[in-house]
This record gives C-alpha cells, sequence and structure tokens, in this order.
C-alpha cells in the first residue's frame, strides 16, 4: 500500500529529518518513475516510495524488539491483509470471543500496523512499550534492511510469499483503484517490464524472498508460508501459525472447531462483505479499504498476461531463484 499513501498530505509532513537533510539523502539515490506514477529510489538494495524512506530511517534506528514480538513480513499485495487478520485472531482469541472480534468493525490494517507507513511515519520515535504483548507489528522492508534489534532477537517474523505473476497483477489494480491526483499511469506492459527488471515496491522480487528464505532456513524463528499453500489448505496453516507463535491450540478448542472458526472469520469472502471492509473506510485519504479486495484468487494473472509475458517472468524465476529450493506454482 506504500504507493498510495504519497499523497499531497503526507507529503507535506517531515516525519524522521529536516526536510533539506531528507531531500539531500534522495538526491544521492537512483530513481525511476514507478508503473503508478511517482518515483521509487533505490535505498539500501531495494525499491521504495520517499514517504517509505521517511519511515524507514528511524524505523531502522530506533526500533527496540522484545522477544515476545511477533513480525508479519510480505510483499504488498501478497496476502497481507488476510495473514494480518488471522494471525491477530489467533494470537487474542482468549481476549475476545469471536462473536466480539474487532475484526468486525476494524480493518485488519488498523489492528496490526506498519512499521514504515504507519508507527514511524507519525513518530520518529513512537512510545511502543505500552502495547500489549505480544506485540505484532507488519512490514514490507527486505530481511536484509530489518533493524539488528530484531535479527539479533528471538522475536517471531511470519513471511508470506505469492507467485509473481499474481502479486503484480493484484498490485496493478491496486494501483488503478487508488489513483494518484494528477499522475499518469503506465500501461500493462510498460508495468509489467519494470518488474521484469526488478523495479517495485520493496523489490526486486526475488530478492525480498530469497532473503526471508534463507532466514527460514537459517532460523527456527521465522517461518515461510505460499499464498497458494494458504489458500489450499487454511486450517492447518491456522494450526501451524499458532503452534510457531507460541498459541497453539487446545484440546478443548480443537473439539469446539475453533481453528475452522478463526479460519471463516478470517476468509477473503468475509472481510470483503463486513461494512467496514465495503464501505467508505480509508486508510489514508487516497486508499479505500475496498480496495484491499479485489479476487483473492489464484492464477488470475492468466486473465490479464500473455503466455509469453509469464514464460519471460518463469525463465527470470528460473535464474534467480535457481539452486534455493524456493519455486512458485501457477506459472
Amino acid at each position: 500500500m506504500e504507493s498510495s499513501k504519497i499523497s499531497k498530505s503526507c507529503m507535506s509532513k517531515e516525519v524522521t529529518e529536516p526536510r533539506d537533510e531528507f531531500q539531500e539523502l534522495l538526491d544521492t539515490l537512483p530513481k525511476q518513475r514507478h508503473f503508478d506514477g511517482p518515483y521509487r529510489y533505490h535505498y539500501k538494495d531495494f525499491w521504495c516510495s520517499s514517504y517509505a524512506v521517511r519511515g524507514i530511517i528511524p524505523f531502522q534506528r530506533h526500533f527496540e524488539a522484545h522477544d515476545s514480538d511477533i513480525l508479519l513480513a510480505t510483499l504488498p499485495k501478497s496476502g497481507t491483509t488476510w495473514l494480518k487478520a488471522l494471525i491477530f485472531s489467533i494470537v487474542n482469541r482468549t481476549k475476545f470471543p469471536l462473536s466480539q472480534s474487532p475484526l468486525l468493525t476494524t480493518n485488519p490494517h488498523e489492528l496490526v500496523r506498519f512499521f514504515e507507513f504507519d508507527l514511524y511515519s507519525k513518530d520518529e520515535k513512537p512510545n511502543l512499550e505500552d502495547l500489549p504483548c505480544p506485540r505484532i507489528f507488519a512490514t514490507h522492508v527486505p530481511y536484509n534492511a530489518l533493524p539488528q534489534s530484531i535479527v539479533n532477537s528471538r522475536c517471531r517474523i511470519v513471511y508470506i510469499g505469492r507467485n509473481p505473476l499474481d502479486q503484480f497483477i493484484s498490485y496493478w489494480h491496486f494501483v488503478l483503484k487508488n489513483q494518484y491526483e494528477n499522475s499518469e499511469t503506465f500501461s500493462l506492459d510498460e508495468g509489467f517490464e519494470l518488474f521484469c527488471r526488478g523495479i517495485q515496491n520493496f523489490g526486486p522480487f526475488w530478492d525480498h524472498v530469497l532473503g526471508y528464505w534463507g532466514a527460514s532456513i537459517e532460523s527456527q524463528k521465522v517461518l515461510f508460508l505460499k499464498y497458494e499453500d494458504l489458500k489450499e489448505d487454511v486450517t492447518s496453516h491456522v494450526r501451524k501459525l499458532a503452534e510457531f507463535m507460541g498459541f497453539p491450540f487446545s484440546v478443548e478448542e480443537e473439539k469446539q472447531e475453533l481453528v475452522k472458526q478463526i479460519s471463516n472469520l478470517c476468509s477473503f469472502e468475509n472481510l470483503k462483505n463486513l461494512e467496514v471492509n465495503r464501505v467508505g473506510g480509508r486508510l489514508v485519504p487516497v486508499v479505500q479499504y475496498s480496495s484491499l479486495f479485489r479476487k483473492g484468487q489464484v492464477g488470475d494473472w492468466a486473465n490479464h498476461l500473455s503466455p509469453s509475458m509469464a514464460d519471460r517472468l518463469e525463465k527470470i524465476m528460473e535464474e534467480k531463484l535457481g539452486g534455493s529450493g524456493l519455486t512458485f506454482n501457477a506459472f
């Protein structure tokens, strides 16, 4: 959602450094016009918006992780909203009966907040110590750009990756629904060309997924999930998530079919049809809650991209991911 948060109101706020110092930094960074209009800057070996850089800098400098923290990491439009809902519901199931879940009246992004777009974009040193334990956060930042306090702690990191073809198409439609004022977007072909060159929000895609994939192999504190697997069997993944985060379901909860109830509450169809996500709500003036829910399908890319485009990206993925053991289905 980072691109849609660059609005006139956002750009007028200096939240991390004096404008001249921040602008001097931007002036030193390579930049490329993104397919949604504004520039993306090559910062710390990945591409992101100037607004994201403003939040990332204090996040990297000041965040102090707790061993009990839970961090959700994703590329945009890879199942972030869905996984936020699942993680929040699993962790807080004893605090809120599902019939009274905050998800029924509050968008998942308000319940699990982003470091770079929310917490540190509004305050260089936000007070996070008073948040209930475990603290649950989200980020799109690549693994190698996370603060050392996260890397060195025992906090748990949940990552979800998605087939790059579907991820690209999902983000493309997200851009179309959240247009910038007086900005010209690229064509689908032009956007795909940039994607294949690695120029996307928090990308290249392959660097982002490989960073967390490698961390999941090296450390038991990182859980790597795939969107397609979650779609195919959500209940087993809800159990896996609960176990990984230290909140396993009891025998009694299993008898009560709580896993199934949480899966249904957080399903794409249910979240999409809730009034809070359907009518009027906005994360920022540009981004409507409804734009976070389109189809949520696996393989929808085939309705928009040609076979030759898919073949091209498949070859790129084979080259970039080769030898890692990481693959994505639905090509």
